[in-house]
């Protein structure tokens, strides 16, 4: 067992735990990342292993939210698992439409959108959208007598006070089903799939806790549904696991596991005391890097 190529996948691990539930784009940091590190297997092995370690991320979220999604607990009353598993519904629904355009397109997107340009331009885009959603809600909240009088100063409670759904129990349906047109956005590389679920929920009225919540929530039928097709699609076309494979996959998964629990904790409790402003600018400066990279960097070359 190369002792190296498991550190790899540790890396690798914790790019994936740090990136995929922040609104940074996972997609842009690998690509990034791929460039100076790579894996010794086969090219099939790692289209599947850029996926599949999302399970590891997955189930950070089943761990620390698990007395709150399982409606099965003896602890809850009657009332507590109809309203868990009416959240289980918003799930499901607000997945639909990202899983009817996604997995029809999934080869012809990983064909046609998968380069730097897209990646760089959705990174740049969405970063600036950040940036003047948030600069819109703050600046509502300044003009608006009730909040500036009792919260003024508090960035936070400013844009939030007067946000229409502050929990996720007063979550309509119309908000969760408008949510999961927003992923669909998420289906460009370097989108982010967090970001373009807090992005909509911000844009139709969430408190900046619930839409990041509700992100972790439909990342659980998403990101194991898009884990499933791609380990089917592995099987099908003849891959297989040797045992060092096996314990590169397993290796990411944990480390992504492990990084993912520090990294939902964080976002939570920055979303409490700050806006997604700074998640912005720094998706405009990973942007520009990437196309710096391997857009600037060769023209330049070319004429030298």
């Amino acid at each position: 067992m190369d002792i190296i190529e498991l550190l790899k996948a540790a890396l690798f691990g914790l790019i994936e735990g740090i990136t995929e539930w922040l609104p940074i784009s996972s997609t842009g940091h690998m690509l990034l990342l791929e460039e100076f590190v790579t894996l010794d297997v086969s090219p099939e092995f790692w289209k599947m292993f850029l996926v599949v370690i999302q399970l590891g991320a997955i189930l950070a979220v089943v761990v620390l939210y698990f007395g709150r999604l399982n409606p099965f607990s003896r602890s809850k009353t009657a009332e507590e698992r109809r309203g868990t598993w009416s959240l289980w519904g918003k799930i499901i629904v607000a997945c639909i439409p990202a899983a009817a355009v996604g997995i029809p397109l999934d080869d012809w997107m990983d064909e046609h959108l998968s380069g730097p340009v897209v990646i760089a331009a959705a990174l740049i885009f969405y970063g600036i959208i950040f940036i003047i959603l948030e600069n819109r809600r703050n600046a509502r909240a300044a003009a608006s007598p009730r909040v500036g009088r009792h919260f003024a100063g508090d960035v936070l409670m400013d844009a939030d006070a007067l946000a229409t759904t502050t929990s996720l129990e007063n979550l309509s349906w119309k908000t969760a089903i408008g949510i999961g047109l927003f992923q669909v956005l998420s289906l460009v590389p370097g989108t982010s799939r967090s970001g373009s679920t807090i992005i909509g929920g911000l844009a139709l009225g969430c408190a900046r806790p619930v839409a990041a919540e509700f992100t972790f929530f439909l990342a659980i039928p998403v990101m194991f549904g898009a884990s499933l097709l791609r380990l089917l699609k592995y099987f099908i076309g003849g891959g297989g696991f040797i045992a060092s494979e096996f314990a590169i996959l397993g290796v990411g998964c944990v480390v992504a596991f492990v990084v993912s629990l520090i990294s939902i904790r964080f976002l939570v409790g920055f979303v409490r005391k700050h806006d997604f402003k700074p998640f912005g600018v720094y998706r405009i400066i990973l942007g520009i890097v990437v196309l710096g990279y391997f857009v600037g960097m060769p023209f330049v070359q070319s004429l030298i």
